[in-house]
């Protein structure tokens, strides 16, 4: 089993680290305390440098923000090719939106072993949906450990690298549409006279059913939406209330709009 050091140890090291019990784990943060709590609670080591944790690392997860990473990887750079060098080279896996392994490679130096992977904020529980790509220099062998290692957290998907803005758009940033959807429910249920804990309660729950509905029928959400939609009925005149507020124009405009913010942010 690789050695495992994540340099940063915010929500999404953390979920990703905790699907990794059982490996051995070196932490780094900014934050020393926050690292020390992570730590504890994976049953992890906290080090003290960065440089450390690629010096002790088979694979390397940065789980730092877009912004930030340029800084981190100047500061491993030396020590990356110090092991490349003595034909040991760490596997660095980058979930920062917008950064191409090109770009990384371009930094760290184009022989560096590389991945990319998008995750998304319920591999905290385990239903994550996260993307992999990795340069040719990963070993299939490496690949597959990596695949292991993060099943615990969700769905892994091997995606071209071309398409991970795209994914950043739609199931990085999606979450967040997701809750905001599942908030207006509970509203709207509140509005028609519901408490607002059975509100919420029924509208998260309906949100969960028919999700598991399209993976689990394989139908279209078309089809699934016309087995509700009744002639006459509530949930029809309940649609044409969605399509007077431009409803899927806007849910496109908003994953458009992620998605451009992730290529500017590479």
């Amino acid at each position: 089993m690789s050695i495992i050091s994540c340099i940063g140890s915010g929500n999404m090291g953390f979920a990703l680290m905790s699907a990794a019990k059982g490996a051995d784990i070196y932490i780094t943060d900014a934050d020393g305390e926050k690292a020390k709590s992570a730590a504890a609670s994976l049953g992890a080591k906290v080090l003290s440098s960065n440089i450390e944790a690629v010096e002790k690392g088979d694979i390397i997860f940065f789980a730092v923000k877009p912004q930030v990473l340029q800084q981190v990887l100047a500061e491993i750079t030396p020590a990356a090719n110090k092991k490349l060098a003595s034909g040991g080279a760490p596997v660095f896996v980058s979930m920062a939106a917008g950064w191409s392994i090109a770009k990384i490679q371009g930094v760290l130096g184009a022989k560096i072993p590389v991945a990319r992977i998008m995750p998304n904020t319920p591999a905290l529980i385990g239903k994550g949906m996260i993307a992999l790509s990795a340069s040719p220099e990963v070993s299939a062998q490496s690949v597959s450990e990596i695949e292991k290692l993060l099943s615990g957290a969700g769905i892994i998907d091997k995606v071209e690298e071309r398409f991970m803005d795209a994914v950043t758009g739609l199931s990085g940033s999606g979450p967040a549409f997701v809750y905001l959807f599942i908030e207006a429910l509970a509203d709207g249920g509140v509005r028609a006279g519901l408490p607002r804990d059975k509100a919420l309660r029924y509208a998260a729950q309906t949100v969960l059913g028919a999700s598991a509905m399209v993976q689990e029928t394989g139908k279209h959400p078309g089809e699934l939406k016309d087995m509700v939609t009744s002639p006459g009925g509530t949930t029809i005149a309940g649609i044409a209330a969605l399509e007077d507020g431009a409803f899927r124009s806007t849910v496109i405009k908003a994953v458009e709009a992620a998605w451009k913010r992730s290529i500017e942010l590479g």
